[in-house]
Parts: C-alpha cells; structure tokens; sequence
C-alpha cells in the first residue's frame, strides 16, 4: 500500500509542476508582446510587488489619521438652530437661557445708582447714547444740587446743562429733565407715577425707561429692550424682530411674566461683559450650547478670558454703589480715574 499511495501522488505534483511552467510561459510571452507594441520594458513581479507595497504604505498612513498634504482641511462652522425651530422648543430654550444666565449672573441689577424712584428716572433718561459709568459719575452732584422734582423744575438750565455736560447731548437732555420735573410737579404732586400710561406721557420718556423704573422701584415686571437686549435675543435666533416693541412682544411670549425684569437684567449683563458686538467671548460663554450663533466670536478659552469685561474680567464695575452682593470693585468717582468704557 505504501508504494501504491507514493505512486498516486507524483502525478499531481508533475501536473501542477507543469501548469506554473506554463504560466511562466505565458508570461514571458506576455512581455515579449508588450516590449514589441511599445518598445518599453512590461514591469516585473518585482516591479510589480514593490508598487503594491508603496499603496499600501499610503493607505497605512493615511488610516493612521495622516491628511494628505493637498487635501484641504474642512473649516469648523458654528452651530446652528434647525431650518424650523418649533415654539415649544424656542420656549425651553429661552427659559434654559435664563435659568443658567441665573446662575452666572446671580448678582444682576441695574447698573445705575438711584435711591429712589425720581432719582431712578432722571438717571435713565440721562443713560441715553452714554454708559451707565457716566452717567452714575455724573448724578451725585445732579441730586446733590436738585434732589426733589420740585427743584429740578426750578433749576437754571445753563446750570443744570453744565452739570450735564459729561453725559453728553447735554442740552436736549437737560430739557428733558426739566419737562420731566415739571410735569411731575403738574400732574402727579411731585410722585413718580407706577403705570406705564403715566410714565411714558412724561418728556423724553419711552417704553424702555418705564419699564427700568416699574421694574426696578415699583416691582412690575417688565422687559427692558435696549441696545443689548435686542442685540442678543437676536443673536440667539429667539426673535428676527428689530423694532423694540416687537421684541418686546415676541420675548414676553417666551418667559414667564415674573421673569421679565430679572431676564434683562441677565441678559444686558451678559451682552456687556461677555457677548460683546463685534468680539464676542465665545470660548468664555456659559450658555454656548445653546446659542446657535457659537463662533461668530473668538472660541478658544484662553483667547476668550481676556476679552471678558468689568467684574468678569477683574475690573471696575458701572456703579458707584452697587448693591451688598456685587463680586466686583465699585466704580471710581468722576475724576477718579473712571474715564467710561
């Protein structure tokens, strides 16, 4: 049996024997044509293998997370909100915004000085195409000179605009005060009246300083749309509204009444010291998952930290006095090296 099995086996190992001389063969042929067409060489196995080997030394790198050097590297692009944001998703939104800007903001207030409701007007309608820094480093020798409606009414206006002088548009200003405390005097006893029929019936008075004095000396909740607030309730694509009564009215669907004044508090707040118009601190933002406007500013952390304003950039805040809980260092006097920013 053993040489009957040995016998049976050499004929395979002939055949195949035979059949890779016939390859080689064919492939000789094979390049003896190809040289003949072309008068150039056919590659060798060799050849052949060494090529195979380079691809695959390609694909290992670039598998190794290589970029090929001609290959553009794709640009990271902001997030953004979906093409149709459903209401009851802006509204939890909106009301996430506020409930972590809360949490950061935990001291907002309003950033002008006042003692009382009258002080509280006046300084508003003097905060107009100014800071507040300046206009709270302008009031106590306004209120130290007319501290009553009665004697702002009786003031002498040059006096009175000489005061006024650092805020600006001194002139108008100064005849708003004045129209203002008399009409106080006139029509309400000298009371700063608490509904907002009354208070924007008064001289150079709007819906936007009614709403800072009911909501800030009366306690009626209201939406305090300035500059800021409409700039960034835009920037979180929760309105497309300009004109500030719209805003008014599209944001107020969106929280709850109670939150209103506290809202923009928070909001102002955070326009002036970390969402600024032109660099915003986005890398520094603690609401940036939900903005959908992320990267429109500066992104990274480090960057970021030093475009951070007032308290949150270890500065001079806008108030002289502000309240008990304010983390940051009160504002200097007029003279004090308290130039506005």
């Amino acid at each position: 049996m053993g040489d009957s099995a040995v016998g049976e086996q050499e004929p395979v190992k002939r055949t195949s024997q035979a059949k890779a001389e016939e390859a080689a063969a064919g492939a000789g042929a094979k390049r003896a044509v190809t040289r003949k067409a072309t008068g150039k060489a056919a590659p060798t196995d060799a050849t052949a293998k060494k090529a195979t080997a380079k691809k695959s030394d390609a694909a290992k790198k670039t598998s190794a997370g290589r970029t090929p050097a001609k290959k553009p590297v794709a640009a990271k692009t902001p997030a953004r909100p979906p093409a149709a944001e459903s209401r009851l998703a802006k509204v939890r939104r909106a009301r996430r915004i506020n409930r972590e800007l809360s949490e950061v903001y935990y001291y907002a207030h309003p950033e002008l000085d006042f003692e009382n409701p009258f002080q509280l007007l006046v300084a508003t309608v003097l905060s107009a195409q100014t800071t507040d820094l300046r206009v709270n480093q302008t009031t106590p020798a306004l209120f130290a000179a007319y501290p009553t409606p009665e004697d702002m009414a009786a003031a002498d206006p040059e006096k009175l605009e000489e005061i006024l002088r650092p805020t600006g548009f001194f002139r108008a200003k100064a005849k708003s005060v004045l129209g203002l405390s008399a009409a106080l005097c006139d029509r309400f006893g000298g009371e700063v009246p608490g509904r907002i029929e009354d208070l924007v019936s008064l001289p150079g008075v709007g819906r936007k300083t009614a709403f800072v004095v009911l909501g800030n000396a009366f306690g009626v909740p209201g939406l305090t749309v300035d500059t800021h607030f409409g700039r960034l309730v835009r920037r979180w694509k929760l309105t497309e509204q300009t004109d500030a009564d719209k805003v008014e009215t599209e944001i107020a669907d969106l929280l709850p009444k109670s939150e209103w004044t506290m809202f923009s508090h928070r909001t102002i707040f955070h326009g002036r010291r970390i969402c600024h118009s032109r660099k915003p601190a986005c890398g520094a933002c603690p609401i940036a998952q939900l903005c959908p406007s992320y990267g429109e500013g500066e992104v990274d952390p480090e960057k970021a930290k030093k475009l951070l304003k007032y308290e949150m950039g270890g500065q001079p805040g806008q108030r002289l006095k502000p309240p008990p809980d304010y983390p940051g260092t009160p504002a200097p006097p007029l003279g004090g090296n308290g130039a506005a920013r």
